[in-house]
C-alpha cells in the first residue's frame, strides 16, 4: 500500500500544479476579456485572435481544473443518500462511483478526443475566422484533461481503499480525506 500511496501523493502534487495553472487561466481570460471589450468598444479595434485565446483559457480552466477539483473533493454530488451514510458507507459509495462511472467515462472520452487532437496537430488546423489561431493547443486540452482526471480518480481510489484498510494516516498522504460538509 505504501507504493500506491506514494503514487497517489505524486498524482495529487501534479494535479495541484495544474490547478494553479487553471487559476491563472481564469485571471488571464478575464483580463483578456476586459481588454478586448475596452479595445473593441473604446478604440474600435478588434481581433478574433484575442477572442479565441480567451476561449482557450476558459477551456484550460475547465479541463485542467476538473482534476484539481476532484483532488480537493469539491465536485458536485447528489447528496440524497450520501449524506445519510456513515464514513465507511461514503467510502464505499466513492469507490463504486470511481470504478463504475468516473474511470470508464474518462477513459472513453480521452480515447475519443485523442484522434481529434492528433488530426488538428497533423493538419495544423487553423480557425476559419480572420486572424484566428491555430487549433491544436485547445484540442490538446481535452485528452490532457481527461488523462489528469483518470490519474486523480486512481489517486482517490487508492486513498479510499487505504482508509478502509486503515493503512492511511495524516503523515502518509499529502491531503486527508475530506468529506463534504453537511
Amino acid at each position: 500500500m505504501g507504493l500506491l500511496l506514494a503514487f497517489s501523493r505524486g498524482v495529487d502534487w501534479v494535479n495541484e500544479k495544474f490547478g494553479r495553472v487553471a487559476d491563472w487561466c481564469v485571471f488571464l481570460a478575464c483580463a483578456i476579456s476586459a481588454g478586448n471589450a475596452l479595445s473593441r468598444y473604446g478604440l474600435n479595434i478588434s481581433s478574433n485572435a484575442w477572442l479565441e485565446v480567451q476561449w482557450y483559457f476558459f477551456a484550460a480552466v475547465v479541463m485542467l481544473g476538473a482534476s484539481y477539483t476532484l483532488f480537493r473533493n469539491e465536485h458536485v454530488r447528489v447528496d440524497l443518500v450520501y449524506g445519510a451514510l456513515g464514513d465507511r458507507g461514503r467510502l464505499y459509495v466513492d469507490i463504486f462511483g470511481l470504478i463504475v462511472f468516473l474511470l470508464p467515462s474518462m477513459a472513453l472520452l480521452g480515447w475519443m478526443t485523442w484522434p481529434y487532437f492528433l488530426d488538428a496537430l497533423q493538419r495544423q488546423e487553423m480557425s476559419p475566422a480572420p486572424g484566428g489561431l491555430i487549433r491544436w493547443p485547445a484540442k490538446l486540452l481535452m485528452p490532457l484533461g481527461f488523462f489528469l482526471l483518470i490519474l486523480q480518480g486512481l489517486s482517490e481510489l487508492i486513498k479510499r481503499i487505504a482508509l478502509l484498510r486503515g493503512s492511511m494516516d495524516g503523515a502518509e498522504v499529502v491531503t486527508e480525506y475530506h468529506r463534504p460538509e453537511q
